[in-house]
């Protein structure tokens, strides 16, 4: 077992300290939608709505997972250690973020191509 240097050691208490308290704070500002309906039932009644909403869904869990792997690949490339391997995967979780913000963006596109195909 490869024993880490004590400034090593620091630096991933430091990183999944980071974390921890990144996930805490996000999990603990979302806060759960509750629409009072008086008894309606809740349903779209055209497609551009449903599209719109869509949209909105998928920017938010791109958005979201590609922020993940950044803060994975910002940890990984912290407790790296100057280990090529471990560097590299920090460099391809980097990228992965990068296409999942680049996504997003082009979300929006993508979607007024459906909705103007679908009607």
């Amino acid at each position: 077992m490869r024993h880490l240097h004590p400034r090593n050691a620091r630096a991933r208490r430091a990183a999944v300290t980071a974390t921890a308290c990144f996930s805490i704070l996000i999990l603990g500002a979302a806060a759960p939608a509750m629409a009072d309906t008086h008894g309606q039932v809740l349903a779209v009644g055209d497609i551009p709505t449903v599209i719109g909403n869509l949209r909105t869904w998928l920017i938010g869990i791109l958005a979201t997972v590609a922020t993940l792997f950044l803060t994975l690949g910002g940890v990984r490339y912290v407790i790296s250690g100057g280990n090529p391997g471990e560097i590299e995967k920090a460099k391809s979780a980097f990228k992965s973020a990068a296409v999942g913000y680049a996504l997003a963006v082009l979300a929006p596109v993508f979607m007024t191509i459906l909705q103007s195909v679908v009607g």
